[in-house]
């Protein structure tokens, strides 16, 4: 496939709205879609960043609208360039693609917009991954995150080990081209490739939080029956969600919604109560709620505060939770409104260490409880500020790749390993950085990733 025919494609997404985008884009794609358009020699004269009102022709009127034009080098895709800003009729948008294709157009694959832009060196691989990140982006947070990187967090954190280490790799080029002025010892080597493996590592580490900003966390609610589980449930929704009842085993399976909880997507189970039953279906729902909690990132435990179990008791089976779901669990001891009014006076008003005290007829406590959520899906609380982040499974790999060899050249210069050996591990470890980038690619490499990009982007 070549890379510089006229493409087109719709950017945004078939549905009705007051306007809807179709691209254009290739040599010779102004001169292509003059004929249809009603000032055709307007058209052709425009400079760059220029808005056109008219109409598009094809035997008859197909729509009024607004014609971008973009001049070669200086747009998305370093081509000459239009964006055709139509009514937003799916009818409408069909029938201008149909008439770019009998124009000479071509259909634009899924991402190929981009993949121009990164061939003209507008956007370098991790800047082309933020453009897709940013489109899936499922929280305000994530579309910060993935708005950093489109500026160039990563590859400007990337560019700086690199340049590092091509000082260390000519160093070390240099004592194997010339031996014979050998001084003996490669000068400083190895606090450059410490600092390089400190600071891949700090970028590798946000991965992890990344990832689940990428595709959000399982959190589930457990307890015993009765305990408000449903009650907690629709609070965290703020909607009636899961049936609520003073009769015990009400939530017999699993019941599952998303939410975001402070810039974090996640999926909450309300699951059902854990208690001894010898009743097939509660048994079952059981069954499934102790998978949920075994999968899940974060459990919240929550215990009748207004009519709490012997204190051994509730410890008991709060570790018993820990250990069968091995999440992190968040422990709340509910009700509180009923402790508080004093409708238990026997039990006392006292939250016991450890516990986030929590009512959902009042909402008390629900911002410290969404808080210690937060804490324990997303760990990295110093990661608030940090603008590289990544969430590329590429990214990750590549890092991981770039490590392992640099961790091989720092036990190589501590062993005295010849340098040529030596030389080697450098260069797989700038190769695997080349490749974040995209100054290392291939066809198969590009092909892969920017196919999973929609279809007029």
């Amino acid at each position: 496939m070549t890379y510089d025919d006229p493409i087109a494609a719709a950017a945004t997404p078939f549905g009705r709205s007051a306007l809807a985008i179709v691209r254009c884009s290739g040599e010779g794609c102004i001169e292509l879609l003059a004929p249809a358009f009603n000032r055709p020699d307007a058209l052709r004269a425009a400079k760059g960043h220029t808005v056109l009102y008219g109409r598009l022709l094809d035997r008859d009127v197909v729509d009024e609208l607004t014609a971008i034009v973009y001049r070669a080098p200086k747009s998305y895709t370093g081509e000459d360039s239009v964006e055709l800003v139509c009514h937003g009729n799916p009818v409408t948008i069909e029938a201008i693609l149909s008439l770019l294709r009998r124009l000479g157009f071509r259909a634009a694959e899924p991402g190929e917009f981009t993949l121009r832009a990164f061939l003209a060196g507008k956007l370098d691989l991790t800047q082309a991954e933020a453009v897709a990140e940013l489109i899936e982006s499922r929280t305000q947070r994530s579309r910060v995150l993935a708005l950093h990187r489109l500026s160039g967090s990563v590859a400007q954190r990337i560019n700086a080990v690199k340049h590092h280490l091509v000082d260390v790799s000519a160093a070390v080029e240099i004592h194997l081209d010339y031996p014979e002025e050998d001084s003996g010892e490669v000068e400083a080597p190895i606090a450059a490739v410490e600092a390089a493996i400190s600071d891949l590592a700090r970028l590798g580490a946000t991965y992890a939080t990344g990832k689940r900003l990428r595709d959000g966390v399982p959190v589930a609610i457990a307890g015993r029956t009765n305990a408000g589980k449903s009650s907690l449930f629709n609070l965290l929704l703020r909607e009636d969600r899961s049936i609520v009842s003073e009769v015990h085993g009400t939530t017999r399976d699993y019941i599952e919604q998303g939410i975001e909880l402070n810039g974090v997507p996640v999926t909450l189970y309300d699951t059902a109560g854990l208690r001894e039953t010898v009743e097939q279906i509660e048994s079952e729902g059981i069954r499934r709620s102790e998978q949920i909690m075994a999968n899940a990132a974060a459990v919240i435990y929550l215990v009748d505060g207004a009519e709490p179990p012997s204190e051994d008791r509730w410890r008991y089976e709060l570790e018993a939770v820990r250990q069968r779901s091995g999440a992190t669990v968040v422990p709340v001891w509910h009700k509180i409104d009923l402790v508080i009014e004093g409708a238990q006076p026997s039990v006392g008003a006292a939250v016991p260490e450890g516990f986030v005290g929590v009512s959902s007829v009042t909402g008390e406590g629900l911002d410290r409880l969404r808080e210690a959520l937060r804490e324990a899906v997303l760990p990295d609380a110093g990661l608030e500020s940090e603008a590289a982040v990544i969430e590329s499974d590429r990214q990750k790999e590549l890092i991981e790749r770039a490590l392992a060899a640099l961790r091989s050249v720092r036990a190589g210069l501590h062993d005295d390993v010849p340098l040529d050996l030596i030389a080697v591990d450098l260069q797989d470890a700038l190769s695997a950085l080349g490749e974040i980038t995209g100054e290392v690619s291939s066809d198969d490499i590009l092909d892969a990733m920017f196919s999973k990009f929609c279809v007029g982007k």
